[in-house]
């Protein structure tokens, strides 16, 4: 039987890359999944098309969970869609990297408002309707260990976001809901392509510093995801798991 069968699970920004792939993979276990987009609703119609053709459940909403309204309407329509909610994964997120001395007031409550500010919003909405069993599960990074220069600003939201998960692992562990956080390393996406990290000297050096040889795919973190919100990890609660191929 599928981990997931009769669970609805909401993942936020995944219109592509690892909220792309965490959503196809809670489908194929057997979960309906809402596809929250902030701005691709092209992007996240597709996923929901490779959802529906393979036989799952899924449907797009947009919204930007930095906005307590929007974040609200992301989980309204999973419970008004399927009639409740057991999985939320706050995978929305964005970076930018700049030394100390050139980092902006805007970059810092653009990252800290979505990292942030998104995480806390679409929990607050959803955990009224969580119940027993549920499961939340935070996408962090391997930068809250790893610390690398020009990354202050991704960084502190990124330990910002472990640091919640500890605190809502112990607030809601009496509700019987779990909390984790998954921590990638060096994930080969559409926005890293992007950003400039793909073939550059910075993926040679992860690479050579990750014993498993490559830098991670977005089912890699999908995989974990799954494991996280299904009974495989029912004692689990308040971890971060670092997937990451080993880099340290």
């Amino acid at each position: 039987m599928s981990k997931l069968a009769g669970k609805v699970a909401v993942v936020t920004g995944a219109s592509k890359g690892i909220g792309a792939a965490i959503a196809r993979a809670l489908a194929a276990e057997g979960a309906s999944v809402v596809v929250n987009y902030a701005s691709s609703k092209a992007g996240a119609d597709a996923v929901v098309s490779a959802i529906t053709a393979a036989g799952g459940k899924a449907v797009a909403v947009g919204g930007d969970v930095s906005k307590a309204a929007d974040a609200q309407g992301i989980i309204g329509a999973a419970v008004e869609t399927y009639g409740r909610l057991d999985i939320l994964v706050n995978n929305s997120g964005v970076y930018e990297f700049a030394p100390i001395e050139e980092f902006t007031e805007a970059q810092y409550r653009k990252q800290f408002d979505t990292n942030v500010l998104g995480v806390l919003l679409t929990t607050q909405a959803a955990v009224k309707h969580l119940g027993e069993g549920a499961s939340i599960i935070n996408v962090s990074s391997v930068v809250t260990t790893l610390t690398p220069p020009t990354t202050a600003v991704y960084s502190g939201t990124k330990g910002a976001v472990d640091a919640i998960t500890g605190v809502l692992a112990r607030e809601l562990g009496p509700r019987k809901i779990r909390v984790n956080a998954i921590n990638p390393g060096v994930v080969e996406t559409e926005g890293a392509h992007t950003a400039g990290v793909i073939g550059s000297d910075f993926e040679s050096l992860a690479v050579s510093q990750t014993p498993l040889g490559r830098v991670g795919q977005p089912d890699d973190i999908a995989s974990a995801v799954v494991f996280l919100a299904s009974d495989d990890a029912k004692w689990l609660t308040g971890e971060h798991i670092v997937a990451s191929g080993g880099m340290r």
